[in-house]
């Protein structure tokens, strides 16, 4: 077993990462910016290591610094949570070529899934659903307007080394083609330094759904059900729940069984999630994220698991902990994402916490790293907190989310809590009759926020 791990992240997910393997007797070092001094990760550690300035590319993202917290303090392995490094393939080879190990997937299946058509070509030779589109990279704008015409519009023209909604433009009908594939490559290339982009079919009313799977990097594989990610804001979930209030058994089965098999094909080895569109009972492949997720609570609230401690174990080559048939869901969970953010427009609000009280009771979890007095930086994602419930069933999960909210005290800073309590209040949201566009319409209609 490992003694040491290196956490290449900050915040709430250095913290889990912190937790879990505190659990399993394995001491932790952190890693940090001198403007994360204080932060509460760098207190839970063995251990503490300053990699940089507060700019990320000079801390939580240089790669020479990160290895060298790890000679100086004898770190066997590293954790990189989400974001970030964690799917860097190149990070993945010299950890490996400093005789270290990656806990999570192999630097192939990053790379493979990191580029989206190579991921759907893979995900296809697989059997897994994907969405009607180009078939490769699409380089001129004749060919985009052809394939336009093909597969029929409306169609979405997508950055190939895209994420976080960046790189990514519909265009309605050929009218629009032109300026969306322009703005795509544009935003591609500045963003990711690849301006190469591809075209999909975009579905008018669907949901976001993603499967959870989990490999030891030996053939075999499980899924663990589905989680419900549709209420986004400008492609970033906002709302995640488990399971998803329109996937019936056999639907999941199905598609699980799907996931399962072609990770277990390829030898996947830890966390990852396969994501789907999904409308009138079909599925269609959007991309695979080779990490944790954000929203992984909630799936370990329904099977009671604990995906990071797996993580490090396969990591070790020792054997998942459960079969499939050890995976029964159990009620349902609900996570909201807590941004320091400034309604309506959700402008960054950093700033010193002046009160801070979690929630607790029956079914209540607050993964935090904020603590009273904390000064929130202005130089990472405004992610403060996961509030996650879970209840016997959607309708108690509900009424737990409502309660936790009033709960929660965030002082000194604003915060996307009142968001919530908004969202609570509608039907849609207590019937689950909602779809990727619902939260955008709604801001725009209720906020002013387009």
């Amino acid at each position: 077993m490992f003694s040491k791990i290196l956490v290449a992240n900050r915040g709430e997910i250095a913290l889990r990462v912190i937790r879990a393997a505190r659990e399993m007797g394995i001491q932790t070092v952190a890693v940090h910016s001198t403007a994360d001094s204080d932060a509460m990760h760098v207190r839970m550690a063995d251990e503490s290591v300053c990699i940089g300035p507060p700019s990320s590319t000079q801390s939580y993202l240089s790669i020479p610094a990160i290895i060298a917290a790890c000679e100086i303090t004898g770190a066997e392995a590293i954790h990189p949570g989400y974001g970030f490094l964690s799917e860097n393939a190149n990070f993945v080879q010299v950890i490996e070529d400093h005789g270290l190990t990656f806990i999570g997937p192999t630097a192939e299946h990053i790379r493979v899934m990191g580029d989206k058509i190579t991921a759907k070509d893979t995900m296809k030779k697989l059997g897994v659903p994907c969405v009607p589109g180009s078939d490769g990279g699409v380089t001129s704008l004749e060919e985009a307007k052809r394939t336009g015409e093909e597969i029929g519009y409306p169609v979405i023209i997508k950055a190939t080394a895209g994420g976080g909604g960046k790189g990514m433009k519909v265009a309605q009908t050929a009218a629009d083609m032109e300026k969306a594939f322009q703005t795509a490559r544009a935003e591609g290339k500045s963003n990711f330094g690849n301006d190469e982009v591809y075209i999909e079919k975009y579905l008018t009313t669907p949901r976001h759904i993603e499967i959870q799977v989990f490999g030891d990097g030996k053939g075999n594989a499980v899924h663990l059900g589905e989680r419900d990610c549709s209420l986004q804001r400008r492609h970033q979930k906002v709302f995640e729940e488990a399971p998803g209030p329109s996937i019936t058994a056999e639907e999941r089965a199905r598609i699980g069984k799907t996931c399962a098999d072609a990770v277990a094909n390829i030898n996947y080895i830890g966390a990852g999630t396969i994501e789907f569109l999904y409308e009138n009972g079909e599925f269609y492949f959007i991309e695979m994220n080779t990490r944790l997720q954000v929203e992984h609570p909630v799936t370990e609230a329904i099977f009671g698991v604990d995906l990071v401690r797996e993580q490090i174990r396969v990591a070790e080559g020792l054997p998942m902990s459960f079969t499939q048939d050890d995976l029964q869901i159990n009620g349902h969970a609900i996570e909201v994402r807590i941004n320091a953010e400034k309604l309506p427009n959700f402008a960054p609000c950093p700033g010193k916490i002046t009160q801070y009280h979690a929630p607790g009771g029956l079914g209540v979890r607050m993964d935090s790293a904020l603590y009273d007095g904390y000064s929130i930086p202005p130089f990472y994602d405004s992610l403060i907190g996961k509030l996650i419930v879970h209840g016997r069933d959607r309708p108690e999960a509900l009424a737990r989310l409502g309660r936790a909210l009033g709960e929660l005290i965030v002082d000194g800073v604003d915060t996307t809590v009142p968001l919530f309590h908004a969202l609570l209040a509608e039907e849609d949201i207590q019937s689950g009759g909602y779809n990727i566009h619902w939260l955008e319409h709604w801001l725009e209609t209720n906020l002013g926020d387009g």
